[in-house]
């Protein structure tokens, strides 16, 4: 009897594992549906915490080491985004820890508000 209870819990243990590792296959993000990422509206837009890698002035664009952004259903990353107003950037450079609001304008993901902390 006692076999039986081990070889029945045996096989217990490999279906549930046969069963998990569908889970552990997506550990990496696909990235090439960034472009579908869900948004919220501007108004709930929440802020979220970054540090300033570049900034590019010519073109209006920040480069952000950025934590979680939840108002996109974002994971931490380093991206490079567009401002709205270029006037944003400036009194921000590269090393500054900032708080910012981004949304999803049509497409292009679109830096509203940025301030230093």
């Amino acid at each position: 009897m006692k076999a039986i209870y081990t070889l029945f819990t045996a096989s217990t243990f490999a279906v549930l594992s046969a069963l998990a590792s569908p889970a552990w296959a997506q550990a990496t993000m696909d990235h090439s549906k960034m472009g579908e990422t869900k948004t919220a509206p501007a108004s709930a837009a929440t802020m979220a915490d970054a540090e300033v890698r570049k900034i590019d002035m010519a073109r209006g664009r920040v480069t952000l080491k950025h934590g979680e952004i939840k108002s996109l259903d974002m994971p931490p990353m380093t991206m490079v985004f567009t401002v709205k107003d270029k006037g944003m950037l400036e009194g921000v450079k590269p090393g500054d820890k900032v708080k910012f609001k981004v949304v999803n304008d049509n497409g292009t993901l679109t830096v509203t508000e940025i301030n230093k902390r």
